[in-house]
């Protein structure tokens, strides 16, 4: 914290009433090791973002009198007495939180929803919150601000009226309209990034699926449905091609949040990919997936891709495998996908899905290094993951027996991101997919911090 801002801890009341704590600086965690934020690691609460309470799990904040962190359960006498929960923030798109809300989460009832929970507090002297966060992309095209539904209903009354026979823009146009998802919104204002789901399977079991929770393994409620059917080459042809042809900034992406991996659909994408090619070289077309077939990700690569995203959230093979549960495919399979897509000419990111006290171990930063030096990864998206932080950091300690998880030796996710940078400074951060003619923007080796 600088020297000259007190920020205090934020918190609840029953009814909703946020406010800060009138003795209690903020705290944070990263993992669950409460500890106070670095003074270069607080940020003004991006714009577009939300608060959220933490229901029934008080919070805890840093004592300057005491010297001590303490659990706040209820307000002082002199300020109403009042039972209190914790307050996070969901930050805005561009942005990697860098450390978690300081709560006492032993005395949490429920698991949480599927958000990404950062820890906030408030800032006397500029009377605004501030957020432990770092800023990764300067992207501005994702800003909350820049889609509203108004104008996005003409344009998917206009796709529905030339392709009324199209289930998947029928889909999408829930997804926009419904869902209110960016990518949706995108391709009906005939813009930027769209969105190509395809795939209504998966061959992962991940614990914090945005689409799917089964019976049996259900953490929370699912944030969306999941596509139900495998478009048409003709489908994806319809919605995909004007975009490409027409769209400012012009992607297309295969891999979405309401579909399992798109990868169990290769062959139908491989087929509307050369499709989309012989029609048009403009735009770009990109890949998110697990990448769990190295086969499959040869064949889509030479059909017409531009980029791939990996989805991943360790590169460290016990980690890896207590998030996503893989079915049929091994970690290796993965790491095998990322140098078949490089060794083919494409564009390489990892989606990261990060969270303070794991991915800044410097085991698995040591782990990042090796990949990206050896696979020649591209670019990191630092992904925000989002699941109950408890469940998270407890599924990340059963997965390995030798302490590979111990929070108090996590160095920071600032850090961990200056290391990184340092050992290999071609790497490139972003959060967002980027078009073909920004790959390699001049002077992205140095562009860094934000």
């Amino acid at each position: 914290m600088n020297a000259k801002k007190t920020i205090y801890t934020v918190v609840a009341t029953a009814n909703g009433e946020v406010f800060e704590h009138p003795q209690l600086l903020m705290a944070g965690m990263n993992g669950m090791t409460v500890c106070q934020p670095e003074r270069d690691e607080l940020i003004p609460l991006p714009e577009g973002s939300r608060l959220f309470t933490l229901p029934n799990t008080p919070p805890i904040g840093f004592d300057s009198d005491k010297g001590e962190f303490t659990t706040a359960e209820y307000l002082p006498r002199s300020w109403g007495g009042d039972k209190v929960e914790a307050v996070c923030a969901f930050m805005a798109p561009a942005f990697t939180r860098t450390l978690l809300p300081a709560a006492a989460y032993k005395k949490k009832r429920e698991t949480l929803p599927l958000w990404a929970y950062t820890a906030v507090g408030w800032c006397v002297e500029e009377e605004r919150f501030y957020v432990a966060a770092q800023q990764v992309d300067r992207n501005e095209q994702w800003q909350p601000k820049r889609f509203d539904d108004r104008e996005v209903a003409p344009g998917v009354e206009q796709y529905l009226a030339k392709y009324p026979d199209n289930r998947l823009l029928q889909q999408l146009s829930r997804c926009a309209l419904d869902y209110h998802c960016f990518a949706a919104k995108n391709l009906f204002l005939g813009r930027w990034e769209g969105p190509l789901p395809t795939s209504p399977v998966c061959n992962a079991r991940c614990l914090g699926c945005l689409s799917y929770q089964s019976a049996e393994n259900e953490c929370c409620p699912s944030s969306q449905e999941r596509l139900t059917f495998v478009p048409t080459v003709q489908e994806l042809c319809e919605t995909a091609i004007p975009h490409l042809e027409q769209a400012e900034n012009a992607i297309v992406s295969f891999g979405q949040g309401c579909e399992g991996d798109p990868i169990l659909q290769s062959d139908t994408i491989c087929a509307a990919v050369a499709e989309m090619r012989r029609k048009t070289s403009r735009g770009t077309i990109n890949f998110n997936s697990n990448c769990s077939m190295p086969d499959k990700i040869d064949k889509l690569c030479k059909a017409g891709l531009d980029s791939v995203r990996v989805s991943l959230n360790s590169l460290q093979e016990p980690l890896y495998s207590a998030y996503y549960r893989p079915r049929g495919y091994q970690f290796a399979d993965v790491l095998e996908s990322i140098r078949c897509a490089k060794d083919n000419g494409l564009f390489v990111m990892l989606n990261y899905l990060v969270f303070p006290g794991v991915t800044d171990q410097q085991r698995e930063i040591d782990a990042l290094v090796k990949v990206i030096e050896n696979e020649q990864v591209d670019l990191i998206q630092m992904r925000n993951l989002c699941l109950d932080p408890v469940m998270y950091y407890q599924a990340m300690e059963r997965a390995h027996a030798d302490n590979m998880v111990d929070s108090a030796g996590a160095i920071g996710m600032k850090k961990m991101l200056h290391q990184v940078k340092e050992r290999v400074p071609k790497i490139q951060y972003g959060y967002f997919n980027r078009t073909k003619d920004n790959f390699y923007p001049d002077g992205y080796e140095h562009d860094w911090p934000i």
